[in-house]
């Protein structure tokens, strides 16, 4: 229990910062656990690693820019943490299948990673189509 307690903590943080620098060490201090400690509790409650879960919430939350906002697609590479479109592109065609322009002309946001949801001892996903195991690095 008091494990679940910490992964929701872990999410909402994340979840709060997610258009900030966000890394390993900052979520564990936060927390107060050792972040190998913590990644571990986090794969086993999640499915995956603190930062694939970071990665693709970014990559979900850039497609919805994509869709309903203006903003050039360097913008919201950079908005999603990435250090070009270049490698944008290259990760968020992994996950939705077309690269950032192309998503952007279909005018259809499908959500493919959203917001873990912890019920119990079962990890629930809001909304998403994928599961963390997502091979989008």
């Amino acid at each position: 229990m008091e494990n679940e307690k910490i992964i929701k903590n872990v999410i909402s943080y994340i979840e709060d910062n997610l258009d900030s620098q966000l890394n390993l060490d900052d979520i564990a201090k936060e927390a107060a656990y050792s972040k190998f400690h913590l990644n571990r509790m986090f794969l086993e409650y999640a499915g995956c690693t603190i930062y694939k879960y970071i990665q693709l919430r970014r990559l979900t939350v850039a497609a919805e820019k994509l869709v309903y906002t203006e903003k050039p697609i360097i913008e919201i590479a950079y908005e999603a943490n990435y250090s070009s479109q270049e490698s944008f592109t290259f990760a968020f065609r992994q996950l939705y299948g077309y690269p950032p322009k192309e998503y952007r002309k279909l005018k259809v946001h499908v959500p493919k990673f959203n917001k873990f949801e912890l019920k119990g001892s079962l990890v629930m996903l809001y909304k998403s189509t994928m599961k963390c195991e997502v091979n989008a690095a």
